[in-house]
């Protein structure tokens, strides 16, 4: 055993590059000494019948609250030594310890052992001048036409239809429906004045498709066939019929597209001058999808040309993070999931892969971050919450709240040390420009 601190010994074993057994021997001064500190504090802390604050004997506090002072100094003991081992040793501890006691007693030394998982020493080289290549891409004049299309669906406005009485497609109606299957209503298969686009995809095609034709305040019955994988498993495979009443049906009336539109809905002086803007504005994104898959192609090949094992805690952890993500958008869409019937462990089992590589290329930049001295300052994580809180609005002094905790602060820490790090990446990378096949011109225009 070797000595680190007076009065403590440790032994720490590897047990493999993600794993060390610590032993740890307490001599009984240091035990008794811990005892003292409990119950002097219990002293001060409890009021016992028959004797003044701070006066009550040993023995009395002991046969009162015996058991639970030897709990509280176990743990004290356990936690204050491998904090010391850690400091000590400069372990990355990621994972609660298992720790196995000895026998534990007020006037005896003290012995135990607990297995640890750390973060694995990453040795990383050749990081920098990585070879990508990225498709030169250009915005073509259809793309600027079909988001000017978009930016003009998004300011037309609905009229009510007065020169026919049936639904088109392209209508907007609202409907009151009740729909049954072998004669019974199911869930979400009624709804009141419920607005639909008729041909819009927004609704089941079939539903859509059945409004067709539909007379104003007439009651109409239709059927719809759902397919065997539809998501909601009462309807997957089976024949549903709606009784359906058309209570308004309105056309959609699209602002024209010129300079009045330009300056209204685009902050530009003129059409031309709203179509450069979207040029722009296209050219940017593009510019940023490309570097976000160039900064992935070179975590790959960093994750390739590395082979190295991670600690099960760490991608556990990952595991987690990324299902309950999974789960708020879900809800926040309010949508319906297609995946309701898969198990807990099944949707483990399929995240797994991506949290074992998000784990993996977080090691490797922590490591490259490490070895070029890229920091992150408190002025720069404070800029970072402000300009968060200010894009969330309302939600604004929440935000703050939130990143006034240290360990907020440090995750967001990290997350801008790792994005710095990839940008740092890229520009020291070799990257080929490749002209796009010729297919892939023809499909963009």
């Amino acid at each position: 055993m070797e000595v680190v601190q007076i009065p403590m010994k440790i032994d720490v074993e590897p047990i493999s590059p993600v794993q060390r057994k610590v032993r740890v021997e307490l001599p009984a001064d240091t035990v008794n000494e811990e005892f003292v500190r409990a119950y002097e504090s219990l002293s001060q802390r409890t009021k016992i019948k028959g004797f003044r604050p701070g006066k009550a004997p040993h023995s009395v506090l002991k046969r009162l609250y015996g058991d639970e002072v030897r709990g509280q100094v176990l743990q004290r003991l356990v936690e204050r030594s491998l904090g010391e081992v850690m400091r000590e040793r400069g372990l990355q501890v990621v994972s609660r310890p298992e720790v196995e006691a000895n026998d534990f007693e007020e006037g005896k030394a003290f012995t135990f052992s607990a297995l640890l998982q750390v973060k694995p020493e990453v040795d990383v080289k050749n990081y920098l001048g990585q070879e990508v290549e990225r498709v030169k891409l250009s915005v073509e004049e259809a793309q600027i036409e079909s988001a000017l299309r978009h930016l003009q669906e998004t300011h037309a406005h609905l009229e009510p239809v007065e020169d026919r009485d049936h639904v088109e497609r392209g209508d907007f109606v609202a409907i009151d429906f009740v729909g049954s299957v072998d004669g019974k209503t199911f869930p979400g298969g009624k709804g009141e004045n419920y607005y639909v686009e008729v041909g819009g995809g927004n609704a089941f095609p079939q539903f859509e498709e059945a409004l067709i034709g539909l007379k104003k305040n007439g009651e109409h019955t239709i059927s719809v066939a759902y397919p065997e994988d539809y998501f909601n498993r009462e309807l997957a495979g089976k024949a549903a019929v709606f009784s359906v009443t058309v209570r308004e049906i309105k056309r959609k009336i699209l602002p024209p597209l010129d300079d009045e539109f330009a300056k209204d809905h685009g902050e530009c002086a003129s059409l031309e001058e709203l179509k450069q803007k979207i040029r722009v504005r296209l050219e940017n994104e593009v510019q940023a999808i490309q570097e976000s898959s160039l900064k992935e192609r070179i975590l790959t090949r960093l994750i390739d040309a590395h082979p190295f094992e991670v600690p099960p805690a760490m991608v556990d952890h990952q595991v987690r993070y990324l299902m309950e993500r999974n789960q708020s958008r879900l809800a926040n869409q309010g949508a319906a999931s297609s995946r309701s019937g898969t198990s807990v462990e099944q949707m483990r089992k399929e995240i797994e892969p991506q949290a074992l590589r998000q784990v993996k290329a977080t090691l490797l930049i922590e490591k490259i971050a490490s070895l070029e001295k890229i920091e992150i300052s408190d002025k720069e994580i404070q800029e970072k919450v402000e300009e968060v809180a200010r894009s969330a609005g309302e939600k604004g002094a929440t935000i703050r709240e939130i990143y006034r905790r240290e360990d907020a602060r440090e995750d967001l820490r990290s997350q801008m040390v790792f994005d710095r790090t990839l940008v740092f990446l890229l520009e020291h990378a070799k990257v080929k420009e490749m002209t796009p096949p010729i297919d892939a011109k023809e499909k963009k225009s």
